[in-house]
């Protein structure tokens, strides 16, 4: 159907990658790694120059969160589904609730129902709903995530928690432009490679002094804990900026590059009304089309970092997908595979520039108009 539409130069974006996952690395931060020489790749971890690039880092997000003094920016090697088990075998006492809405919610489900000693539950949405998390009694741990990246629905609302009981929010595609209030959670963890703009195999996890006591409590016991999955050393050296085992330097370099970059432009609240603006967008364009719509029914829910988007069936999107992507014009914006719609999935992290986004519309528009 697509076959012979062509991208007008006009409207090809400055940056052809609109992927929801690794999001872009803008290549202004690839010059500037390659300009630090002999320097800092091939370094030690556990020398000045990468124990500062760390420093650097960890008081960079700290600042933009507005973190409180007494918690803790833990850093180490492995993503968000590497924590997903880290936390349920060093951070759960007993039962962890989890509230669901998608693929990557309910992932962390399933990791935590692997784990013979405790209980996890799952308290789930509709694909496309949103969540309502709660306090549950019998649970000390509540996990939520803040964005679903598989299907768009963002959840803002925080539930308050009693004193013993440890709120977690899994942030990975959401930290830096949805809107949360770091003191209210007391796990809060999220890999790079979205907003942030990094690479992946890393995870920073925000944590307060409540799940501070809880990572000690637990680290205490006989329960079996991977000495790479353990919290009691990802804390202690994260305090002494660096990570337990060796880490790709590149990465921390471009999230540093990148938290420099949005505290420059004013930080976490206009990261959130750019993404709101882009949301907007996006949004308004979905609904005036008739053969599209947002996935997302409830306006509230839908995500203000990844926007899922149905197409007409009589307009199959992986087609035009592969003609885009031929032509090199644009990258990444399939529908989440598991989820088997006809959809695109669009990245409106940081660096997706709104002008770029509104390219890409007008691209979509054209070529179904044209089909």
């Amino acid at each position: 159907m697509f076959e012979n539409f062509n991208v007008p130069q006009e409207l090809r974006p400055t940056d052809p990658r609109f992927g929801s996952g690794p999001s872009l690395v803008p290549v202004e931060f690839m010059t500037k790694l390659a300009e630090t020489g002999t320097e800092l790749l091939g370094t030690s971890h556990r020398k000045p120059a990468v124990k500062n690039l760390v420093k650097e880092m960890q008081e960079g997000l700290r600042k933009f969160f507005n973190v409180p003094a007494d918690y803790e920016i833990v850093i180490g090697n492995g993503g968000a589904t590497f924590l997903f088990d880290m936390i349920g075998l060093g951070l759960v006492r007993k039962k962890s609730s989890h509230f669901t809405c998608g693929e990557f919610s309910t992932k962390w489900y399933k990791s935590h129902a692997n784990i013979p000693w405790i209980e996890a539950e799952n308290i789930a949405s509709e694909y496309g709903q949103g969540c309502s998390p709660a306090n549950v009694e019998g649970s000390d741990f509540i996990a939520m995530t803040l964005n679903e990246t598989s299907t768009g629905v963002q959840t803002i609302e925080l539930p308050q928690v009693d004193d013993d009981t440890i709120l977690a929010i899994d942030a990975t595609s959401g930290a830096g432009q949805i809107p949360c209030d770091i003191s209210k959670c007391d796990v809060f963890f999220f890999s790079p490679q979205k907003v942030f703009a990094a690479e992946g195999g890393f995870f920073v996890s925000i944590m307060s002094p409540k799940a501070l006591k809880r990572a000690e409590e637990i680290a205490a016991t006989d329960r079996y804990i991977p000495t790479i999955m353990s919290w009691e050393l990802a804390i202690t050296n994260s305090v002494k900026n660096q990570t337990y085992n060796t880490p790709s330097i590149a990465t921390i370099f471009f999230l540093n590059e990148q938290v420099k970059l949005m505290n420059s432009q004013g930080g976490f609240t206009h990261a959130i009304d750019y993404a709101k603006k882009k949301a907007d967008m996006i949004y308004n364009w979905a609904n005036e089309k008739d053969y599209l719509s947002p996935y997302v029914p409830n306006e509230a829910d839908r995500s203000i970092a990844v926007a899922t988007i149905d197409v007409d069936d009589k307009y199959p999107a992986g087609d035009l997908i592969k003609v885009l992507e031929a032509q090199k014009a644009v990258y990444g914006i399939d529908a989440y595979r598991k989820l088997g719609k006809n959809q695109f999935r669009i990245s409106l992290f940081h660096n997706v520039s709104y002008e770029d986004l509104v390219k890409l519309t007008k691209i979509i528009d054209l070529a179904i108009e044209q089909a």
